[in-house]
């Protein structure tokens, strides 16, 4: 397992293998950690003198999927940056130089890319905090500070005691930092997903304050979506769980990303089951859910043992008390009769 001053050499020898000649595409999660973490390094590159461009992920796209990677491929970057997207098996982009940044738990082994993880560390450092890090090996990373804090309350380790959230919260405050984090996260949980305008703000501001302050036009696509995202969850969290055994579902449709935030919401209330929020209407021809638990439980092995055969990348990735997935109805039906509920199978 890496270490804190492992981080600096391991990213500086890797950005070595990069073609000078073209520019880095770093790509990013599109929520507050993610979004973070790819503004702290296309800022830290950007002083330091090297072209960068940024690409944020959407609905249900990964950098291993056959549609990114052809995008990517035709983009020839002289290197790529993939930051809080995970680590699976294989190069995203085979033959092209690569360092993943990244703290969730991984399944598998990539290729020739360079790892930089925190999972598993205690306390385990959010994948802002992990590119604030290597910003600070390139030397232009102190003005960033502020969007590492930003991924450390996004991904709820406000309280891990790192000392650099100390120090933002001392310089920026608290209550700025948590309203930008929750403006921020807003964009990718509408139904479009689309979370450019917050990358924007992440890019062009200097502070929580600023971003918080409305200088700039993109502050109300942020407050939209927020109020799109709290009308949807509005009508969600009325739903009643159905239990079964150690298993609690809620199931319901909604083209916005709100299951995770409906199974954080009931993971406090049944504090002795695994809560699974479901969504049917999230995107077509798929079933997104959010599993989370406060039994100690490790959801990663939970879903492994009830892995359905048609299941892929995007099934049982995260942490192992946060995690979810998408899968296709077949293997959703197959999933949720395993697990006791063969009432809530869906049309195929």
């Amino acid at each position: 397992m890496q270490t804190r001053s492992d981080i600096a050499p391991a990213f500086l020898a890797a950005l070595a293998r990069f073609d000078p000649d073209r520019p880095i595409l770093v790509l990013g999660h599109f929520d507050a950690d993610g979004l973070s973490a790819a503004a702290i390094l296309a800022r830290s590159l950007e002083q330091a003198g090297k072209p960068v461009e940024v690409r944020i992920t959407g609905k249900g796209e990964n950098p291993w999927s056959p549609a990114l990677r052809s995008e990517l491929e035709k983009r020839q970057p002289g290197g790529l940056i993939v930051t809080d997207l995970g680590v699976r098996d294989g190069d995203p982009l085979p033959g092209t130089p690569t360092i993943l940044i990244d703290h969730h738990v991984p399944t598998g082994v990539p290729g020739q890319a360079i790892v930089i993880s925190g999972n598993a560390w205690n306390p385990e450092p959010t994948s802002a905090l992990l590119a604030y890090w290597c910003a600070q090996a390139l030397g232009t990373a102190q003005d960033l500070l502020w969007l590492a804090a930003m991924g450390l309350v996004g991904d709820m380790a406000e309280e891990a005691g790192f000392a650099e959230m100390t120090e933002a919260q001392g310089r920026y405050g608290k209550t700025a930092l948590r309203k930008a984090v929750s403006l921020v996260n807003a964009p990718r949980r509408t139904a479009s997903a689309d979370a450019s305008a917050a990358l924007a703000l992440l890019l062009k501001c200097d502070s929580p304050k600023e971003l918080l302050s409305g200088d700039h036009p993109e502050l109300d696509q942020l407050l939209a979506a927020k109020s799109e995202v709290a009308a949807a969850l509005d009508g969600a969290k009325r739903i009643a769980p159905k239990i079964r055994g150690d298993v609690a579902l809620i199931r319901f449709s909604s083209p916005c990303q709100i299951h995770p935030l409906i199974a954080q919401q009931w993971r406090g209330r049944l504090k002795d089951k695994i809560v699974i929020a479901a969504n049917t209407g999230y995107r077509d021809g798929w079933v997104h859910f959010a599993a989370r638990t406060t039994t100690g439980t490790d959801l990663i092995r939970f879903l492994a043992t009830q892995k359905p055969p048609g299941a892929g990348e995007e099934y049982g990735s995260g942490h192992s008390q946060a995690t979810g997935g998408a899968l296709r109805p077949a293997d959703w039906n197959h999933f949720i009769a395993g697990i006791g509920f063969p009432d809530e199978q869906v049309p195929e």
